[in-house]
């Protein structure tokens, strides 16, 4: 099936010198005044379709427009229901973590990843904190290691303003 903006022109509507006909079984019929090839889609009981308006002369097809939307919505529907949509979960941590929160934290970007999400790993430094950022990428590091079967790093361990930033994408098996 040709692909289709969402607004056509159809038989009427159709205001041009002439157009390239194609019948309802994909025959091309010539090019002919857009009168003409109404009258043709009419007699079959069907619609004249403009399919092509860029190319020259302009491509209209003899189909059944109403027919014809119902499919196209319900081509809609169903790659809207296959869709997955990804989320940006966060995990915050501290330089100087306790090993317990940390565990929490690593089994809880565990969770989200297994999920489908992407996990936005993000150590917030207070203070003077910030002049020891290896800390922070250590720690970035230590998580990635933790969730590394269901993880892979999308985004490596960077400063911004006075935090650190990593993301993480959930592995496809």
């Amino acid at each position: 099936m040709i692909a289709i903006s969402k607004e056509l022109r159809i038989n009427e509507e159709i205001r041009c010198k002439e157009v390239r006909l194609v019948d309802d079984e994909g025959q091309q019929l010539g090019v002919m005044p857009p009168r003409e090839a109404a009258k043709i889609a009419a007699e079959k009981g069907l619609d004249l379709v403009e399919v092509a308006p860029t190319a020259m002369p302009p491509v209209c097809r003899i189909m059944n427009y109403g027919k014809f939307k119902y499919e196209q919505s319900k081509k809609e529907r169903e790659a809207k229901k296959n869709q997955k949509v990804i989320t940006v979960k966060e995990v915050k941590l501290r330089p100087n973590i306790e090993e317990n929160d940390f565990q929490t934290k690593a089994r809880n970007a565990v969770k989200f990843l297994q999920s489908g999400d992407k996990v936005k790993v993000t150590i917030m430094f207070r203070g003077r904190e910030i002049t020891h950022p290896e800390l922070g990428k250590n720690l970035c590091d230590r998580l990635a290691q933790e969730v590394q079967g269901f993880a892979k790093i999308e985004k490596e361990a960077k400063v911004e303003g006075r935090n650190m930033i990593m993301i993480l994408a959930p592995v496809k098996e």
